[in-house]
């Protein structure tokens, strides 16, 4: 028994490595998988943020213009 755990030792220790990193690797693209998920999270935060931004800006453009309007109008009169 012992001179069989000698002479394959090598071999055992390979197959415990492998495991090892196996799981390493697996967890790895655990954390991979969770990482893309926050990253298009907030993407999807980033993006309705900038439509909001945007949003706003163009009402305050329509109100700026009907205010142009309002002063040219008034001018003509």
């Amino acid at each position: 028994m012992g001179e069989s755990i000698r002479e394959l030792w090598a071999i055992i220790a390979a197959g415990v490595a492998a495991v090892v990193w196996f799981s390493r690797l697996e967890s790895r693209g655990i954390a991979n998988a969770a990482e893309i998920n926050r990253i298009w999270a907030q993407r999807k935060e980033d993006l309705q943020s900038a439509k909001d931004s945007r949003d706003r800006t163009d009402k305050r453009l329509d109100e700026i213009s009907a205010d142009i309007k309002d002063i040219l109008r008034s001018l003509k009169e």
